[in-house]
């Protein structure tokens, strides 16, 4: 699908169909719509009367095709209250278009974004693109017949006072982050018969030469001379051997260090407390962590910004076996932390201490981890909110105001020391588990925080119940959703000062 910007006059264009954007309590109504009337030959007004017609979120109405515009079909397209707006329902309403454009069986579009002057076009033709690509994207790989339609072109048609060589800028922006974000959900897709260990360490690889970064990989042998006990432990269970993944992206002129850490299960069976299987189904999303690790390198190597990011993935497999960990086990991480195993389907937080370890050892500026960690983070915050938990607060509140502005919902989940309490062992520095079932998506977070180095600011992002959905919302379909690389990449971004170089 090509994304293009113009600054057309509707009249005598043609195109498969035009879509108004509209504000619901658009203050100015009554005078934009004289302006449609006239592209129109009139009748869109009486038309809205009669119908009473209020230009909610996403509601369509279609209106008469006579007139100037040479289209084979009209709509306004609500989005609610202006002083409710948000940048998040543009990338809805443009998901909500591009399914209608494919279901009408159009080629060729035009969202038109004239009925009320936005504040910022720069967001506002950044998150239509997402909207557009991201509510385009299906899983479709294994149907035997497939719909092959898709839309050739959009328009986005933008007010001539607009700068629109510096709007193409953001419009480049926003195809590569959905982009991005959709070879992300590509990954967590696939099931494990595809992509295990050995084959996402060479997706990896293949990634890093496409865009020219630095890689280890570490085999199973390696992984135990580096005294990554717990990890090596959850790999054990499974014929598929560990390995572990070092990218960097090193850029001439960085301004910063940050890495990132994605849990890396290609599958989770529980393991020797082996889960039932409706908690089992779907085990294929417990990699979104480490997908989103590469979706997120993706998205760097094309935008370049000035910031040193290390990409680390412990990837393994949970399975049980008589070669598998068991609970009593007391397992030493690379840092020296013993660990008492109360649960071996508490795995995740296993593999990321080590991962956790090795990246403090790199002693970056901040380190950020992703994980399908908890089902009590889901419990808590339910399946479309990730739940934030770290060692600094000033850094937690920038991953949150990020999260805002790229409509990856996360909340923030405190840490205490009575929770603290619930994660000591009986024979060992630390539970895998708490003692209670009780706080359970932030006793795994207080567990994790003993493998970081306090000096470091360090974010941690349980996204059990955003990752995956197994009927989707908004522009996410059914499936994975690519949760969080837009919100991660953003950050690196403005980090790095990326968009001072923009326009200059």
């Amino acid at each position: 699908m090509e994304i293009n910007l113009a600054t057309k006059k509707l009249d005598n264009v043609k195109t498969d169909a035009v879509f108004f954007l509209m504000f619901e309590d658009n203050k100015k109504l009554e005078g934009e719509l004289e302006k449609i009337d006239k592209a129109l030959n009139g009748g869109v007004s009486d038309l809205i009367k009669l119908q009473k017609y209020k230009a909610e979120e996403g509601k369509f109405l279609i209106v008469p095709t006579l007139g100037k515009i040479k289209a084979n079909y009209v709509a306004i397209v609500g989005l609610g209250k202006e002083k409710k707006f948000e940048n998040d329902i543009l990338r809805r309403v443009a998901s909500y278009i591009i399914r209608k454009s494919k279901e009408l069986k159009l080629s060729d579009i035009i969202i038109d974004t004239n009925l009320q002057q936005f504040e910022n076009y720069d967001e506002v033709v950044q998150a239509i693109t997402e909207g557009l690509i991201l509510g385009d994207y299906s899983f479709d790989k294994y149907f035997s017949k497939k719909d092959e339609h898709k839309v050739k072109e959009v328009q986005i048609n933008i007010p001539k006072n607009q700068d629109k060589d510096r709007l193409n800028e953001f419009v480049r922006i926003g195809k590569i982050l959905a982009e991005a974000q959709n070879f992300t959900r590509d990954l967590v897709n696939e099931p494990a018969n595809v992509i295990n260990t050995i084959q996402f360490a060479e997706i990896a690889e293949k990634l890093a030469k496409e865009y020219g970064f630095e890689i280890k990989i570490y085999d199973e042998e390696e992984i135990e001379k580096m005294g990554m006990g717990a990890y090596l432990a959850v790999a054990k269970g499974s014929d598929n051997p560990p390995r572990f993944i070092h990218l960097t992206y090193r850029p001439k002129n960085s301004q910063g260090e940050v890495a990132i850490v994605g849990k890396g299960l290609m599958f989770d069976s529980g393991g020797l407390n082996i889960k039932t299987g409706d908690f089992m189904r779907w085990m294929k999303s417990d990699k979104s962590g480490a997908c989103a690790v590469l979706g997120i390198f993706k998205a760097i190597g094309e935008l370049k910004p000035d910031i040193t990011v290390h990409g680390i993935v412990a990837a393994a497999e949970n399975m049980p076996s008589g070669k598998a960990y068991r609970p009593d086990d007391i397992l030493r991480a690379r840092n020296g932390v013993t660990i008492e195993v109360g649960n071996t389907d508490a795995e995740g937080r296993l593999t990321l201490a080590d991962a956790l370890s090795y990246a403090s050892e790199l002693k970056p500026d901040a380190i950020i981890d992703m994980a399908t960690l908890t089902g009590a983070c889901v419990v808590a915050l339910g399946e479309f909110t990730a739940g934030v938990m770290g060692n600094n607060q000033k850094f937690i509140n920038e991953i949150l105001k990020t999260s805002e502005e790229t409509g990856e919902w996360m909340w923030q989940l405190p840490f205490n020391d009575k929770l603290r309490e619930q994660i000591k062992a009986p024979h060992a520095d630390v539970y895998n588990v708490g003692t209670t079932r009780y706080g359970g998506a932030i006793t795994a977070g207080l567990f994790l925080e003993k493998f970081v180095d306090p000096k470091i600011p360090w974010v941690h992002i349980d996204i059990a119940g955003p990752s995956h959905h197994t009927s989707g919302w908004y522009y996410h379909p059914k499936g994975a959703t690519g949760i969080p690389v837009r919100t991660i990449t953003w950050y690196l971004l403005k980090r790095s000062k990326f968009f001072d170089k923009i326009g200059k």
